[in-house]
């Protein structure tokens, strides 16, 4: 890669960190503290949660297209749980051999929306399912990235709109002589992340 792209990712990545350490501090302002896996919110923001929670009934009067629409939305859960499975089992299954790094899914799948009392069960359980199916989504792209990352670390001709952050880092399209030189090292930096 050239200094100019190299000076480019490493500026995003600074940014990056500002940005998370912003966030962390908003939640700080907002009221809660994460330990370990739960969420803890201040016994003021406790109560106006509780206040703000909309009753069952009035949820469904405001959109009743919620009723018609969620069998649909919700049988997307079977694809996703088997496709979460069969990705988890060739991860577990081959990773090992080619010695990258396991894809921890308690990173990417997070449950803890359900946490906030503002919400009804209907929105609790919406959360959930989303957490879940995005979860899963970024997970299995993180197993295919590494994948990629060892098999085939090269960018596109063309340009590919939502790619991975693996992606940035890998050669040009049709940099013959870097391929040969340079596919070893893309596996080795696979089995020695953290």
């Amino acid at each position: 890669m050239n200094g100019r792209i190299d000076q480019l990712l490493q500026q995003i990545r600074q940014l990056e960190e500002e940005l998370r350490a912003e966030l962390n501090q908003r939640s700080q302002v907002i009221g809660f503290t994460i330990r370990g896996r739960k969420v803890e919110f201040e016994r003021s923001i406790k109560q106006t949660h509780k206040r703000l929670k909309l009753s069952l009934w009035r949820w469904l009067g405001i959109r009743p297209v919620n009723l018609i629409t969620m069998p649909i939305i919700y049988a997307m859960i079977v694809p996703l749980i088997a496709i979460d499975i069969l990705v988890s089992f060739y991860q577990y299954s081959c990773f090992p051999i080619y010695r990258i790094k396991l894809v921890k899914r308690r990173d990417y799948i997070v449950f803890d929306r359900h946490q906030m009392r503002y919400l009804n069960i209907f929105e609790r359980w919406h959360c959930v399912y989303c957490a879940y199916a995005n979860g899963v989504v970024a997970y299995i792209r993180e197993i295919l990235a590494r994948t990629e990352q060892y098999f085939c670390p090269i960018k596109h001709a063309r340009k590919v709109l939502g790619t991975h952050e693996r992606y940035q880092y890998f050669l040009e399209y049709a940099d013959a002589d870097s391929y040969h030189q340079q596919l070893q090292q893309y596996r080795d930096r696979l089995a020695s992340e953290e």
